[in-house]
């Protein structure tokens, strides 16, 4: 493989190629194709269901706070338990925009082709404050899916040729149906922030010239 096109870190390296594994199974050819995750989602077997489905079998209590005081704290989820097809149903988080959606959802795939166990939502145990302890949370896992997934979406060479063409994060985003919050993530964790902030300022000293 040519490791000129891989992130400069160990770690990195490691995600990317796992990445690019995953976009030639989705039959992309260019670093630059923008990757649907919904597409992948059925070869990983997950039913994605929209929150109207699932809104008669919640209480309103429950529908509040996901869709009020607490639609900031999750962003989607699948169950543990499979359907009869042996399918995963999984829930995104309605308020979140299309492509923060995007890259839920291309975790949540990251997960199931990492074979990763999913983290528990049952309450297990009380912190020394006397706090419910309600995840059984990976760290390691849920990195490894978020890294991944977003490598596969925003893939490093594709990145770094439109960095050092001068595109701004905003026009990257769009590019790949991503958030910019998610660009900006890849630029930095590759080590092209750098190389981001010196393009931009030429672009913008060229443009005052020319105005």
């Amino acid at each position: 493989m040519d490791t000129e096109n891989l992130p400069p870190t160990r770690k990195g390296r490691e995600y990317e190629i796992r990445a690019i594994g995953l976009r030639e199974f989705a039959g992309l050819r260019r670093d630059d194709e923008r990757l649907n995750p919904f597409d992948l989602a059925k070869y990983a077997k997950l039913l994605v269901a929209s929150f109207e489905q699932i809104e008669p079998f919640l209480t309103e209590e429950t529908k509040a706070h996901l869709l009020g005081t607490g639609k900031d704290k999750w962003s989607g989820g699948a169950c543990s338990q499979t359907l009869y097809d042996g399918r995963k149903l999984i829930i995104l988080n309605p308020t979140h925009g299309k492509n923060r959606q995007n890259a839920t959802l291309m975790e949540e795939v990251c997960h199931v082709f990492l074979g990763h166990q999913p983290s528990r939502l049952a309450i297990e145990n009380v912190n020394k404050h006397g706090k419910p302890i309600a995840r059984d949370y990976r760290e390691a896992d849920e990195e490894a899916a978020y890294s991944i997934g977003a490598a596969t979406l925003v893939p490093y060479s594709a990145l770094r040729r439109m960095v050092n063409q001068g595109r701004t994060s905003r026009e990257i985003a769009r590019h790949f149906n991503v958030s910019r919050e998610l660009v900006e993530y890849r630029i930095k964790i590759s080590h092209l922030w750098k190389n981001y902030i010196s393009y931009q300022s030429i672009v913008i000293s060229y443009q005052k010239t020319v105005d």
